[in-house]
């Protein structure tokens, strides 16, 4: 079974599918651009007839944007630099289901690299690392729940509607795909530094309109809503920021001294002003308290023992302001635990179960609600399966972190390793402290989705650093006699 299986497998590639996809490969990219060219033209011809009048200026983009892929297509790492841009400040005109110009922009980079693997490299190659299996496993989990998630579960409750499964399972999809992303495209250092450096420069930007008179006007305008008001925004920006500043020793140290008031700033702004946000600070916490620990094992047993000794206090201080919260949310873990019962391996899809939470009362009410926790939800939505995958995910890019301390030039490649690692660290407590990197779409939605794409695109940058250091140490010409 298994050769005849082969044989047809082998005869639909190289005889039916290979020779148009070898025509096209040849003649890849010479007739691309001009299929652009005329595709969008009759589409500005077209979509006015069909959409409502609200949305025609969109269609005055429309020859700024074949420029704007003809350009992608050619510098793929400069999309990615766009979509940092479009995540932080580029405003959104209104789109249904929530979606945004920065979903849509990760959407069209995702598909402009799948074509360009297809095309150009005859195949699609994924780089050789241990994170990706979990990846596609998560993405065909989260398939699969959503095909599962048409069946009626409950029959006294309707499903979400189409349009919020679809958001839910864009949401798992493009995760993986901003990951994959610069893990394929980042292959040069310097533009993993231009990445990161332009993040924490409109980092800066943002942290000052809160301490500069006069600039929060205009910061509160400019940077978007979703982006900030996730801790995942918080999270990256004091870990990448402290991890530089600590450990590029190769760093100017005026800009090392820079990266030092950035963090004590941030810190001033999220135990300030924002105090009452614990989901944004405490993490946040976490993450630097990682990169220390992991730094020096001294260091961080000095910092375990001082926070052992606040925590206490800071966890008690924090549900004392907050109590009503909180015990809400513990009667509603307890209730959707209960729930997914009814179907714990591969959940009920994306976003549906929010639809059968009035089943359940919570404190007398029958109301919807969410699960107000990363996991729980996880597990809601694609069931313990997508869960492991999650989990599995996030060992094995603990691992490649922590592999690459050692491997890594010292200077900014070190630093980032570690801040990546501290990022990490603080992106799974978010999790438990009732903030999101896979938002679901009946709470902070697509629009949450732009702060919650930062940990899957900076976490990818750990793979770039190992496909570089690979591809370094195989050209490294041995010294005489070693041979």
């Amino acid at each position: 079974m298994t050769n005849l299986f082969s044989f047809f497998d082998h005869t639909l590639n190289q005889r039916v599918f290979g020779p148009p996809r070898r025509w096209l490969a040849d003649k890849y990219p010479a007739w691309l651009p001009p299929l652009v060219i005329v595709g969008v033209l009759l589409l500005s011809l077209a979509l006015p007839l069909v959409m409502p009048p609200r949305f025609w200026p969109l269609l005055i983009g429309l020859p700024l944007a074949v420029g704007a892929i003809l350009a992608l297509m050619r510098w793929p790492p400069l999309g990615l630099v766009a979509l940092l841009v479009t995540i932080l400040v580029l405003p959104s005109p209104y789109l249904p289901g929530g979606f945004n110009l920065a979903v849509l922009l990760l959407a069209l980079l995702v598909g402009l690299w799948l074509l360009h693997a297809i095309l150009e490299q005859r195949g699609t190659r994924l780089v050789p690392s241990r994170t990706v299996k979990p990846l596609l496993g998560l993405v065909l989990v989260a398939v699969l729940a959503f095909g599962i998630g048409q069946l009626p579960w409950f029959a006294a409750a309707s499903m979400a509607p189409l349009d919020a499964q679809l958001g839910g399972l864009a949401i798992f999809v493009l995760s993986v795909g901003a990951f994959l992303l610069v893990a394929h495209q980042v292959r040069d250092l310097r533009w993993l530094e231009w990445l990161t450096w332009l993040f924490l420069a409109l980092g800066a930007l943002f942290i000052a309109g809160w301490l500069v008179p006069g600039l929060g006007g205009i910061t509160s305008r400019l940077f978007q809503l979703g982006a900030t008001s996730n801790s995942m925004f918080w999270v990256w920006l004091l870990a990448l920021a402290f991890s530089q500043a600590w450990l590029n020793k190769r760093l100017h140290s005026g800009w090392r001294l820079a990266l030092v008031a950035l963090v004590v700033a941030t810190l001033y702004v999220a135990l300030g002003p924002s105090r009452d946000w614990k989901s944004g600070w405490m993490p946040s916490l976490v993450a630097i308290a990682a990169i220390v620990g992991l730094r020096s094992w001294r260091a961080g047993l000095a910092l375990a023992l001082l926070g052992l000794w606040q925590a206490r206090n800071i966890f008690s201080e924090a549900i004392a302001s907050d109590e009503y919260s909180y015990s809400t949310r513990l009667d509603a873990w307890e209730i959707l635990l209960e729930m997914i019962k009814t179907n714990p391996v591969t959940g009920f899809g994306p976003a549906n179960y929010y639809w059968y939470t009035p089943l359940y009362r919570i404190r007398g009410y029958q109301v919807e609600f969410n699960s107000h926790n990363q996991y729980i939800d996880i597990v809601a939505q694609t069931g313990l399966l997508g869960l492991a995958c999650v989990l599995w995910f996030f060992w094995e890019v603990g691992r490649l972190g922590w592999r690459l301390r050692t491997r890594v030039s010292p200077g900014f490649a070190e630093a980032y390793v570690y801040g990546a690692l501290g990022g990490l660290a603080g992106t799974l407590a978010a999790g438990i402290f009732v903030d999101w990197f896979l938002p679901f779409v009946y709470n902070i939605g697509l629009n949450g989705f732009r702060g919650s794409m930062l940990p899957w695109l900076f976490l990818g940058g750990l793979v770039s650093l190992e496909q570089i250091t690979q591809r370094q140490a195989s050209f490294q010409v041995p010294e005489p006699g070693t041979v």
